[in-house]
């Protein structure tokens, strides 16, 4: 990366933010599964930026209207509980209970990502979650964890690893029941993920990683286990681990990776957690994380002169606001959400608590 100074260009990312609410490029077609993951990316990283002014009352009610229309409202059938939860997309909606679709609604189940994107979003539009489908969702999530401790991401089969068991974690905190997770077998999978490295895998002898690393201690931060499944010598391991994943200012995710501006967030969240983000040199992290901009279309790419996306501009503007720097909203390293929307959460869960007749 060259001496340059980089400036933080806010008013185009806003525009950028805003363009992914409203359209794609045809080169995001594979995205279309996962729109509500990409809502989550606009909406927070416009809620950080104090961009959320700009929607007015009929936009905002409009997005919270499309969220629930891609919840699935299950019977009382325990198979069709366990496929609850919000789909990604419109693409995967089936016409559910209609004789003639029966064989396309048995793949129509709600995702565990999307799942909490959809409710993270809600948050931040200022939703009061009354029409969450509370006991479908919790059912969803207790029917995707596995004996070893670990998520799928949805009832049709998928890969297991740390990723889903975070979403898991993060929805349970966000509706207050933890009654759908074994947090014993999750918390012994998380410590048997550690490998040699001091650091977090995707699982059991897998190489350590830092998105892996911010899912585990991100869970069991949210899970209340944190500081009594960790001892001082696996904390201070991990973090050596993750303060020597800065290289050429920016941070890698592995050993002998470049830098890539997503890590900003994901090792710059962990050692927030874990009360070590000084550590790191924050002047040259966010040098490198501004030299990712595209200063014509707004947007932040995963290295330097390449192509912006939806998912490395907020991950890079979610990590530039745990540097506390460009005026942005400060964010919760756990949940991934400002923390002004953590507080209207933490309002509900007040709410919820005084009315009994809420389950909570």
């Amino acid at each position: 990366m060259s001496g340059r100074e980089y400036l933080f260009l806010r008013a185009r990312h806003v525009k950028y933010f805003r363009r992914c609410l409203q359209v794609l490029p045809f080169t995001s077609v594979t995205y279309d599964t996962s729109r509500m993951a990409v809502l989550y990316f606009a909406l927070s990283g416009l809620d950080l930026l104090d961009g959320l002014s700009e929607l007015d009352k009929e936009e905002r009610q409009h997005i919270i209207n499309w969220i629930y229309s891609l919840q699935i409202l299950p019977g009382n059938d325990r198979d069709e509980q366990a496929c609850a939860g919000f789909r990604g997309g419109t693409t995967l909606a089936s016409c559910r209970g209609e004789s003639s679709c029966d064989t396309v609604s048995q793949l129509d189940c709600g995702h565990i990502t999307m799942t909490y994107t959809a409710l993270a979003s809600l948050i931040i539009l200022g939703d009061d979650l009354s029409r969450v489908e509370r006991p479908a969702v919790m059912a969803h999530v207790a029917a995707l964890q596995c004996p070893d401790g670990s998520f799928f991401s949805t009832r049709g089969g998928s890969e297991n690893d740390m990723r889903f068991m975070y979403c898991a974690a993060a929805i349970c905190y966000i509706l207050q029941d933890f009654s759908a997770i074994n947090t014993t077998s999750a918390t012994k999978y998380i410590l048997n993920s550690m490998s040699y490295e001091g650091a977090m895998g995707q699982g059991t002898h897998l190489e350590a990683h830092g998105g892996s690393s911010y899912c585990a201690i991100a869970t069991l931060h949210l899970l209340g286990k944190l500081d009594s499944s960790l001892s001082r010598t696996q904390r201070e391991r991990l973090v050596r681990w993750l303060v020597e994943r800065q290289s050429g200012g920016g941070l890698q995710g592995r050993p002998n990776k470049p830098p890539d501006t997503c890590y900003a967030f994901w090792i710059g969240a962990t050692l927030q957690i874990l009360g070590a983000l000084d550590y790191l040199d924050t002047a040259a992290l966010r040098q490198f994380v501004l030299s990712t901009q595209d200063p014509i279309t707004g947007g932040l790419a995963k290295y330097p002169n390449s192509n912006p996306d939806g998912l490395h501009t907020y991950l890079g503007i979610s990590g530039l606001s745990l540097l506390r720097k460009d005026n942005l909203k400060p964010v919760d390293p756990a949940l991934n959400i400002s923390q002004q929307a953590l507080s209207h959460l933490h309002q509900l869960h007040k709410n919820i608590s005084k009315n009994s007749t809420v389950p909570c």
